[in-house]
């Protein structure tokens, strides 16, 4: 596989498939060193990262003052955090901390602290997984909070054989981005970055991920880049620019791809996409409600995506396929003829 900045470092018996290099422009990485922190927070002129005890880290690191970089940019290293600890972020002296825009994991919801979450511990089972390409699949959409009475991957889990058996290749899992409360269809995500916790954590989502590749399935994940929930989203907090004073959505304010320090967040949301490809091995984009992702800019960030989201999944083959009102055919024709390069349309 390869990382969003670097190849990724071949893992041995001895070590996890970690890179001596950020995998991600933002977050918290866990390196060989310790863990590095990076914040984007133009509007701070300080970030603090507040390490929390938890009952499996019940001694933590003092707080680790971030160092300010060009641009908005915060960063720092802590030699003694540790895979699982627990952090929040202060911003300048406001009393209030926040939840990591970042956050791969909210064990107890968006208002809670954030965990540090190492991707590389996990033990993939079918490393040689090929990917998958568009060409006759049956596309099974799956909401994994509603599949099940338990409502969580190793439930869902169970029922793979199942639909492997009704003759569906491809699962396409219904947004799956932490929110707030206790049921939803996912489409108000807020932690981008943070599978919710409502169905398990990280690790049981890729073991569901390797379950349906060994059933000869591909799974490809539903992802919201038109708009942000209005509940517990503290991003203004952070930043003023994530949404754009030029558009708007049926939503509200729509996403800031192509206006005053849009380069910062089209980073953010096509480092989300390959995220999802890199760390959790799908096959695939599901992108939802496209005519709201507005983009006057010269690459349109639907294009950009695609070309990273190839490039992310390496030698596996990966399907990008969007939901547009327009249908507009352009969607699905190759760079070469003009088109964004995607591989199909959702039909409502």
């Amino acid at each position: 596989m390869r990382s969003t900045k670097t190849d990724l470092v071949a893992p041995t018996s001895e070590m996890p498939n970690r890179s001596s290099r950020r995998r991600l422009p933002v977050g918290a990485e866990v390196l060989p060193d310790g863990v590095h922190f990076r914040v984007w927070a133009p509007l701070r002129k300080q970030v603090t990262v507040v390490f929390e005890p938890s009952a499996e880290h019940p001694n933590v690191p003092e707080p680790l003052a971030l160092t300010s970089e060009a641009g908005g940019y915060f960063s720092g290293l802590s030699t003694t955090a540790r895979h699982g600890m627990h952090y929040r972020l202060r911003l300048d002296d406001d009393r209030r901390l926040y939840a990591d825009p970042v956050s791969r994991f909210q064990p107890d919801g968006c208002a809670s602290p954030s965990q540090i979450v190492d991707p590389g511990l996990y033990q993939w089972q079918q490393p040689d997984w090929p990917g998958i390409s568009i060409e006759g699949q049956v596309i099974y959409e799956l909401h994994i909070g509603t599949l099940t009475e338990q409502g969580t991957w190793q439930a869902a889990e169970a029922c793979l054989p199942k639909i492997a058996d009704l003759g569906v290749t491809v699962l396409e899992i219904m947004p799956v981005a932490e929110f707030p409360g206790h049921f939803g269809w996912g489409y108000d995500g807020v932690l981008l970055f943070a599978p919710t916790r409502l169905y398990g954590p990280p690790d049981n989502f890729r073991h569901f991920v390797d379950e349906a590749h060994r059933l000869g399935m591909g799974v490809i994940l539903d992802v919201v880049y038109n708009h942000f929930g209005p509940a517990d989203n503290y991003l203004d907090q952070f930043a003023g620019n994530f949404v754009s004073s030029r558009h708007r959505t049926d939503w509200g304010d729509a996403i800031n791809f192509d206006g005053q320090d849009c380069a910062p967040v089209r980073e953010f949301f096509l480092a989300n996409a390959g995220y999802w490809i890199d760390e959790y091995r799908l096959d695939g984009l599901r992108l939802d409600a496209i005519q709201a992702i507005m983009d006057d800019s010269p690459l349109h960030i639907l294009v950009e995506m695609t070309r990273h989201c190839r490039k992310v999944a390496d030698n596996r083959s990966v399907i990008i396929t969007a939901e547009s009102e327009l249908q507009h055919a352009e969607l699905i024709r190759p760079e070469a003829d003009g088109g964004s390069g995607l591989d199909a349309a959702w039909n409502d």
